[in-house]
């Protein structure tokens, strides 16, 4: 997904899926790859992150999202797990709802986007205003009651350090056949040293491919479709981090010089991760049994 929000890829946040759209540092946070604030410093990081955001994105690929998530990536996982019109689509941590709001514009879906902070939904509602697109306040867990024919869960799946309860919940709320679409940060636990110098650290729980799909499958969610996404992730992340150096000061005046040096930080460590492997990125489509 930045390393505020934009983190792990931002980095998103959220200690268990026992609060809310994964919290980080015991309260409210959210870590994607590519995100490292906090939610409730969100709506100024937006301001001041969002000239180097698009700019950081090939021509067209930039709509709002607060990851490392290009905007034709979206719509290939959304045509994936059959987003079409109608289709009931629950969004997960949806934040201001960039990728949300293109997927509802594009395929004229029923949807409902999720998050803990009421300041991203505000951002949501005023520009979905002219689209179908309903948002509700909400800790995760519980999920809201479904069935649902798709859920996502868009770069913040490395926020919940509990997976288990996390696949249990989506399953839950997913009618038979019912599609789970996400993005995951694949690797080994970060070692100590690496949480060290990760900020908001709590919020990064990658998993391997292996323990992921058995988690899923216990959950009664059998993987249909995978595509690693490593390359284009390790390129935005770099050009991110090329973009957030060059704004530093403005971007520092306007959040914070220890945010600002914590967004540079979690991107340049993104940007290794993801360049030598030590994680990779892969969206994927899980189906209910």
């Amino acid at each position: 997904m930045e390393a505020v929000r934009l983190n792990a890829i931002g980095v998103g946040t959220a200690r268990q899926i026992a609060r809310r759209c994964p919290a980080g540092t015991g309260s409210l946070g959210r870590h994607h790859a590519g995100c490292d604030v906090r939610q409730d410093q969100r709506a100024p990081v937006l301001t001041a992150v969002e000239r180097a955001r698009a700019a950081a994105f090939p021509a067209g690929e930039y709509v709002g999202q607060e990851s490392f998530m290009r905007a034709s990536e979206v719509r290939t996982l959304a045509h994936q797990a059959g987003v079409g019109r109608d289709v009931s689509v629950l969004d997960v941590c949806c934040g201001v709802a960039g990728p949300g709001r293109l997927i509802t514009a594009g395929s004229g879906c029923r949807y409902l986007g999720v998050d803990h902070s009421s300041a991203a939904l505000a951002v949501a509602r005023q520009l979905g205003a002219n689209l179908a697109c309903r948002f509700q306040l909400a800790h995760v867990p519980p999920l809201p009651a479904g069935p649902f024919e798709v859920v996502l869960l868009l770069e913040t799946m490395l926020a919940f350090a509990d997976k288990e309860a996390l696949a249990d919940e989506v399953a839950r709320v997913l009618e038979p056949g019912g599609r789970f679409a996400f993005t995951v940060e694949e690797g080994r636990p970060l070692t100590d040293q690496e949480r060290a110098l990760m900020p908001a650290a709590d919020t990064v729980w990658p998993i391997q491919l292996a323990k992921l799909t058995g988690v899923l499958r216990e959950a009664g969610l059998a993987v249909t479709w995978l595509v690693e996404c490593s390359p284009s992730h390790r390129a935005t992340a770099a050009a991110l981090l090329g973009c957030y150096r060059a704004d530093s000061v403005q971007i520092a005046a306007e959040i914070g010089t220890q945010a600002a040096a914590d967004l540079i930080t979690s991107h340049r460590l993104w940007s290794d991760w993801l360049g030598t492997g030590r994680v990779r990125k892969f969206a994927m489509v899980a189906e209910k049994q």
